[in-house]
This record gives structure tokens, sequence and C-alpha cells, in this order.
């Protein structure tokens, strides 16, 4: 494949709600680039980014993936990210390497949760933004409302570079406002087109939305202000060259139109991104930090630095592990060897490698702002950095949130057993809102997500792609236990068997701290009533004791221990002592003081169409959830509440029931909050029957 230089490369992120056709235009600017021979449709397994057998299956975008066009002597990257709830959060390290977002909106259902969501992830990484409205030949559908939309939930910025012709089952193409020429289209897929004349049905709605095109980009700069103001309007010379500017700062979001299915809007789509959209080099510079100093490290986007690239993901397939690396500084040539500093480590690179969906091809060298594949690592991470070892800099990995939910995992069998750390390591790898741990007070394996749905899609991934069958039992929720009140105590230990024995003894005050605070401890001890060097093992034998309460067996969280005093003995006292003092300080604070509960809250977001509302309301209160907000957003309502995650549980089922499968939900952890009487002495019986709380009295 050919070389690209920055100024001809452009990376940008196809990101929006769940369905609303990313997966589609990205197959069809592929289509239309001549990078396929034919146009991928969803429904048939056949796109280019959705190759997954488990995307496929489902129809869904699961993770990122990364495909390219070369159209009009630049290379295109495009990151098709996922929309879906329980998938949204992989967009995050997508949109972190590229340099604009192709935001796209369904016609019909306007701007959804994950557009917003998305749209919150541009505004973090900076990003300008070009808006796609898909799927005008749909029913039900109208661009005027959805535009409307646009502006008043994401952006008064977006401005229309195009107007329809046609609605609906009689969209047929669009009006061009920078050439006021229409674009009537074959409905075959082809992408073939007629430029004529505008339709006098569209004739005023063209030249009033070309008025307000013109009016915004003279906005975005004084220079075009100036020359607005004194001859009424902008030459199409003076309209083009003041775009990009405009769009890279965010005070000009292009709004274009289409459909993916029928190949209408794509060749006009691709035009405006390398006409408009800004190269790697606009941003300029990337930050970092110096890994021993700790201070800002700056990297431009240009040949003339030392190299530095970042790992944004890792595909791992049957056959392959692929690195993929966002270039910096510098140029990365095949079969060099490069510093991961982040490791510690060197790696010995084969080929540098472009990627077409799950396809490589070799490339022989690859500049700053271009986006590559490397296989084959040994070392190298998610997240990692590669720089000049002389000349360092670590960039900062994408972090992602606790996850929301946790299953207990079983392997069906013995050979299950030995295959499933291996498998679940590679997807853990892959998918970075996973978690997998152990219960140390159960001893069972849990499997955690953003969602149920994530969950089970990681079970069905790991027995058809690594042959691993496992079981998943009732998801786990992670209580904590807290004080209530204040205590004094004391931890005494003493022992003596023969030569030399053991002592220490300590006096603590044990108090509740603010929620989220976690453990304080505080030295109070004037003198010498206990040597210095004893006392961290005070606060280490406490904080060993915490991992198990006697309430319910859970870990003790959000207290202070002040140390007030205690004693020693100069021959037999020692840190082992001192340590078993401050876990005897514990047990008698426990036995003494009042406890508390405190059970995980999600922040939920529920959005179903207008008539379910009364009864999403409905069933939030009987699920103890606190509503926070509702708003009208076209014919859906968004709900927002505060729920415990006890009783999310089962949400799923329960909110496809109210609304016959037309509602959609997410929930992320929000803070712990105190369980009521009823529910701590049901949590109680259950750490009685499953040894919880005998576990936490042995310890």
């Amino acid at each position: 494949m050919k070389v690209y230089s920055t100024q001809q490369i452009r990376n940008i992120g196809l990101a929006g709600h769940g369905h609303s056709g990313k997966t589609s235009l990205t197959a069809a600017l592929l289509f239309a680039a001549g990078a396929t021979p034919r146009l991928g449709r969803v429904d048939d397994g056949s796109t280019v980014t959705d190759f997954d057998e488990i995307e496929i299956s489902h129809k869904v975008s699961v993770y990122t993936s990364l495909a390219y066009a070369e159209w009009r002597d630049h290379k295109v990257n495009l990151l098709d990210t996922p929309g879906s709830n329980a998938f949204i959060l992989d967009a995050r390290p997508g949109l972190r390497a590229c340099d604009a977002m192709l935001c796209v909106v369904d016609a019909n259902q306007g701007v959804g949760v994950g557009t917003e969501k998305v749209w919150g992830y541009a505004d973090e990484y900076d990003l300008p933004r070009i808006i796609f409205i898909s799927k005008l030949d749909k029913d039900q559908t109208n661009f005027e409302e959805c535009l409307a939309a646009i502006k008043s939930q994401l952006s008064q910025n977006a401005t229309a570079f195009q107007v329809p012709i046609g609605a609906e089952k009689n969209f047929r193409g669009f009006v061009d406002l920078l050439t006021m020429k229409a674009h009537v289209f074959e409905k075959d897929g082809s992408g073939k087109f007629t430029v004529t004349d505008i339709p006098d049905d569209v004739r005023d709605d063209a030249e009033a939305a070309r008025e307000s095109l013109i009016e915004k980009v003279a906005e975005s700069d004084d220079t075009s202000l100036e020359k607005f103001f004194a001859e009424g309007t902008l030459s199409d010379e003076e309209l083009r060259a003041a775009i990009p500017a405009a769009i890279q700062s965010g005070n000009l979001m292009p709004v274009f139109l289409g459909s993916a299915t029928l190949n209408i809007g794509t060749h006009a789509l691709l035009d405006a991104i390398t006409a408009f959209a800004p190269s790697p080099a606009a941003r300029d510079h990337f930050s970092g930090t110096h890994p021993d100093e700790g201070s800002e490290v700056v990297r431009h986007i240009t040949t003339s630095e030392p190299f530095a690239a970042f790992v944004f993901k890792t595909l791992i397939d049957q056959f392959n592990r692929i690195t993929l690396c966002k270039i910096v500084s510098g140029v990365l040539k095949s079969d060099s060897t490069v510093y991961n500093i982040t490791r510690n480590a060197m790696e010995k690179l084969g080929p540098v490698q472009v990627v077409q969906g799950k396809l490589l091809d070799k490339v022989a060298e690859a500049y700053p702002g271009d986006i590559i594949a490397l296989t084959k690592l040994k070392d190298t991470m998610t997240g990692d950095t590669f720089c000049d070892k002389a000349v360092p800099v670590v960039f900062a990995p994408v972090k992602f949130p606790e996850a929301a939910i946790a299953f207990a995992l079983e392997p069906k069998s013995r050979a299950d057993e030995d295959k499933l750390s291996t498998a679940l390591a590679k997807l853990l790898e892959q998918d970075q809102a996973l978690r997998y741990t152990r219960d140390p007070q159960t001893k069972e394996f849990l499997l955690a997500g953003s969602g149920q749905l994530h969950v089970e899609i990681t079970v069905e991934r790991l027995k058809k792609r690594y042959g691993v069958d496992v079981v998943l039992h009732p998801p786990k929720v992670a209580y904590r236990e807290t004080f209530k009140g204040r205590i004094e105590v004391q931890g005494r230990h003493k022992k003596q068997s023969g030569g030399r024995g053991q002592f220490g003894d300590c006096k603590c005050v044990f108090e509740p701290a603010g929620r989220g605070e976690g453990f304080k401890f505080i030295d109070k001890i004037f003198g010498g009533s206990i040597p210095q060097n004893f006392r961290p093992a005070i606060e280490k034998g406490i904080l060993e004791a915490a991992e198990n309460g006697a309430l319910a067996g859970y870990p003790m969280v959000d207290f202070q221990v002040e140390l007030i005093d205690g004693s020693y003995h100069t021959v037999d006292s020692d840190e082992l002592s001192f340590k078993m003092a401050g876990r005897k300080a514990y047990r008698a604070a426990m036995e003494k003081a009042k406890l508390v509960l405190l059970e995980p809250v999600m922040h939920v977001e529920v959005v179903a169409p207008n008539e379910f509302y009364g009864d999403i309301i409905g069933d939030l209160n009987t699920r103890r959830g606190r509503i926070e907000d509702s708003e009208t957003k076209g014919s859906q309502v968004v709900v927002k509440a505060y729920v415990p995650l006890s009783e999310m549980l089962n949400y799923a089922p329960r909110l496809n029931s109210i609304t016959g499968a037309r509602g959609s939900y997410t929930m992320e952890f929000a803070r712990y909050d105190e369980s009521p009487a009823s529910i701590v002495q049901k949590v109680v019986a259950e750490s009685q029957a499953s040894g919880r709380l005998k576990v936490a009295a042995e310890d």
C-alpha cells in the first residue's frame, strides 16, 4: 500500500447511538472509495468492520474496528465504534486515537442517550465534529425535526451543508449548499448520481439554508465576519477556505445526510472529510508526562521530533494478536526496534501494517498521525507508550469506570477450568471494560462488566472462540460495612510459651469517616508509649482484619482509627505482636460498635417511548429508586434515577415487559448508601447461609 504523509491522513471516529447506522455507513464509504467490491450489509454479515462471529450473529458492534479508504490522494482511517449501551465504553479509546468524530444520527430515532454519551467523549478529547443524518429513506423520518433535535440537544453549531430532496420512500438525494446543485441518486446502491439544477419544490429551503451556512461560517473568524458585514455574503472561494478552521475550532459542525444502505451521500461525505476535516497535524501536539519527574512532556505531530506512539487497542483472534497504535511523532519503519517505556522493554517489530477490518496490509513506513497495526509483540499491552529511550514520554491510558454488575462464573468441566484463565486473559486484554476477580470470602470467580448483556456476550465468546463452557450464577452485590458512632477500644496481644514471648498493646478510637473517604489511620501518640517503628504494624493489622466485617462479613470501609496510647515490652515486642494487637483492637471494636451495611447505588438512565413514562416511574419507585430528572426528547422520554444495585438485577426483562422491548437503559456506579433494616436482615441471613460470616469470624 502507498505511504501517506501526515497532511494526507484523516482519522475519523464514527460514533453514535446503537443501531444508528455507523457500521452500514462505514461499509458504504468503503464501497464508494473502491476499497470493497460490493456494498456490505449488516443483515447478511458482509460488512468489513463487523467481522466477529458474535457481531454478525447479534447484528451489533461489540468492539471498535478499523478500516481505511483511499480518496482523492488521502488516506481516511475509519474507526467504527460501538453504540449499544452494553459496549459503548469501547468507543472511548477509539475516539482518543481520532482527530475528528463523525456523529451518526438516525433520522427516525433522533438524538439518543448513546449519542449524548459519545458526544461527551468527543468533548473530553476536544474533537472537531461532523454529523451525518442517516436512514432518510425510512418511514417516519423528518430531516428538519432531526436537525432541530441535534441543535437543541448537542450543539447550536450544527449547521446543514445539504438539504434533502424527497422524504421517506421518495428520498432520492440532496442539494449541495456549497455548489447549489442537486444530486439525484439511483436507488440500486451503486452510488451513481446525476448533478442537476435545484428542483423548484426545495429551492426556497436550499436558499435559506445556504444563507444560514454563510452566516455561521462568517461568525467563525474576524476576517470572514468583516467581509460578511461589508458585502453581505462570502464568495464560494472564501466560504470553502474558512470552513476547515471553523470546524477545527468547534464553531462549525457540518451536517450531511443520506442513506448508507442505498449508498446515497457517501461520495459527498468523503469529499467533505478530505477537504474540510482536520489532518493529525491540526491538533499540533499530544501531552504526556516524564516517567521520572512527572512533569508535562509535549510531543508535536511532526517527523522532526523523536519517535513516540501509544497503544489504544488490542485485537485478538484465533491466529493473531494485533496491536493498534497511533503514531504521535517521528517515523516508524518496518522491522525496527522500539522501546516500550511502560514495560521497560525493547520490542522487535515485524512489518508495519494497515488494517482493513480483519485483513492486514504491509507498508514500508508510517508517518505521524497515522494509525497502524503491529503483530506478535511480546510485552506490549493496551495503554502502553512507545518512545525514544533517550527522550522519554508516557501518554496516559484511557481510564474505564468500575464495572456495573458481576456474575459468579463456574466452569462446566475440569477441561473448561484448565482453559478458562488463558481464554479470559485474552478477552480482558481486548475488552478493557471487563473485570475478572476472585471473591476472598466465597472463593467464587466473578466476571464483571457494564451490564448483563456485556457479561453474557463474553460468556458466549468464551464458548464459540475458545471452546470454554461456563455457567453464570446470579450477580453478586458488593456490599460494604462501616461504623456508626465513636468507640474507644484496647487491643492487647500477649503470648508466652518459653523463651522470647510476644507482646503488643494499643488503644484506639474507631469512628466513621465521610462516605467514599476509605480508611484513615491517625497517629496521636506523643511520647514513647509505643516505639515509632511498631506503629505502622498496628495500621496493617487493622487493615487486614477490615477485609471482613462482623455484620455480614463484607469489607469495612469509610472509617478512621486514632492511635491514642499503648505499651510495649523491650524484649517481647516486635512488629508481628503489634500487628496482632491491631487486629484484636479491630475485633473489639466490632463487638462494641454499631455497624452499618452499605449498598452500591447506581445512576440509571431509562429511555422509552413517552407513553410508558408512568409505568417506568412506578416501577423504579418500587425498586427504592430516587428520581433525579426526566425529560422528553421527541417521541422518547429519558428518566434519570438513583437505584440500589440489588434492585436492578432483574430490570432488563421487566423493562422489556413494560415497554414491549422498546425501552433501554444504562447504569453506572454512583455511590454507597446505608441499607434499610429489611435489606440488612436479608443480607445477614444470606451471609450466614453461605458461610461468609463464619469465614469472617475465623479470620
